[in-house]
């Protein structure tokens, strides 16, 4: 039976393949288009299958107020305003050609979250390959209907969404089109402590909606996303950054360059280890077959001397007849001279 799957730029995401790397630039250039170019330089030599950007302006996504519901109150942001956070954070929108131009000349994948309907006419100019629904659009369902117009492949972001919500961007996305779907488990905590991520909600997410699932991880390491390949993410959502005390607003949460190396590897060894249902002798353990026990003479005996408990023992290594018959091969007597330290063999018993 296939397993869902979704192809971004070639690459095929879901039904048994590796689990498909996003490196997350958002606010880590810190206002510095050579910091994003690095950035991508980075996710790329790290192993990244695709880096992902933010696209939108303070205005596309918030109102310049500073009334009481504007404002951040605790976290890393606290006392901010939505306008002023966003305004410092924003990817301005003529860096979002250069940056589709570098990563495509390094050979990564790039493509980006839109805010509004503006930001998804620009990527579609750039002809970005796929888009990504943060969580917090999740319930925006008229620009999930809109992206899914595109007819490029979408990832939803599921954090703070609960199972009804989560289903009602999935059939806004459905009706407006989209054939490949995704969908991320995420907790929207900057950084998210990993006893929030209840990991155990992936595989229902997979059996309960059907589509191609993985994780959006906002914890401080690797841990947790890696564990989430156990449970099935077919992808995995970091954020990136090249030093996590550079100062900006999504830096102190994200990972650096060793470590996305680290996640991109140790992510693809945990698959791989996942494999198949297989009892069978492994081909690493051929070599060691002789070193289980088996049955041996621990005495010397004659031809015809009945064979007694004392004189044979289950050891290593594993020439002789398997310890489960030793109950069958006492009381018999051996068919020729036996020396001690010599295996229990079927020839050396006599059959009568």
């Amino acid at each position: 039976m296939t397993s869902p799957w979704i192809e971004i730029d070639g690459r095929r995401i879901g039904d048994g393949h590796p689990p498909y790397i996003i490196a997350e630039l958002s606010a880590n250039h810190n206002g510095k288009l050579e910091t994003a170019l690095r950035i991508i330089e980075e996710a790329a030599r790290a192993g990244a299958d695709a880096v992902k950007l933010q696209t939108y302006r303070p205005d596309t996504i918030t109102l310049d107020c500073d009334s009481d519901d504007f404002k951040i109150k605790g976290g890393l942001w606290d006392g901010r305003t939505l306008y002023e956070l966003y305004e410092e954070a924003h990817m301005p929108w003529e860096w979002h050609q250069p940056l589709f131009e570098h990563a495509r000349k390094l050979g990564i994948t790039i493509f980006s979250s839109p805010f509004d309907t503006t930001a998804v006419d620009l990527l579609e100019e750039l002809g970005a390959p796929a888009y990504k629904i943060a969580s917090f659009e999740a319930v925006d369902l008229p620009l999930i209907e809109y992206v899914a117009r595109t007819g490029k492949p979408m990832i939803i972001s599921t954090g703070m969404a609960d199972a009804e919500e989560i289903q009602e961007a999935i059939d806004a996305a459905r009706g407006a089109g989209c054939e490949q779907l995704a969908i991320l488990h995420c907790v929207s905590g900057y950084p998210a402590p990993p006893e929030d991520y209840n990991l155990r909600t992936i595989p229902d997410m997979v059996e309960r909606f059907g589509l191609v699932t993985g994780l959006s991880d906002h914890t401080i390491d690797n841990t947790t996303a890696i564990t989430s390949v156990a449970l099935g993410a077919s992808l995995i959502e970091k954020h990136f950054t090249l030093d996590r005390n550079g100062g900006g607003p999504d830096d102190s949460f994200s990972l650096e360059p060793a470590e996305l190396a680290a996640l991109c590897r140790d992510a693809k060894t945990a698959w791989q280890a996942l494999g198949q249902v297989d009892y069978g002798r492994k081909s690493s353990e051929q070599g060691n077959a002789q070193f289980r026990r088996s049955l041996y003479f621990v005495k010397d005996m004659r031809a015809g001397e009945v064979i007694t408990a004392d004189a044979v023992r289950s050891v290593r290594p594993g020439y002789g007849l398997p310890p489960k018959e030793l109950d069958n091969i006492l009381g018999k007597k051996v068919a020729h001279v036996v020396e001690s330290c010599s295996p229990v063999t079927i020839s050396s018993l006599n059959s009568a």
